[in-house]
């Protein structure tokens, strides 16, 4: 289950961060990790801390819960 839930996640924090218009990079740089990182997440690839989703929460303007997955759907 981990890992449908660390894609999940990715899919939720790629379409947000497009819908904000943020590049990975900028998303990167403003986060203070590398861009591959991100990419990585996006992949569902790694599973980040609950330290970093509050940080993507905030450089993106929403709610922590926004980037969460909906584990109904699985």
């Amino acid at each position: 289950m981990g890992s449908i839930v660390c894609e999940a996640f990715g899919r939720n924090l790629r379409a947000i961060r497009k819908s904000k218009g943020f590049s990975q990079e900028r998303l990167a740089h403003d986060a203070g990790i590398d861009r591959s990182y991100v990419g990585k997440i996006e992949r569902g690839e790694v599973n980040i801390t609950l330290e970093k989703i509050y940080v993507f929460a905030e450089l993106l303007e929403c709610s922590p819960k926004d980037l969460m997955p909906d584990l109904n759907q699985h």
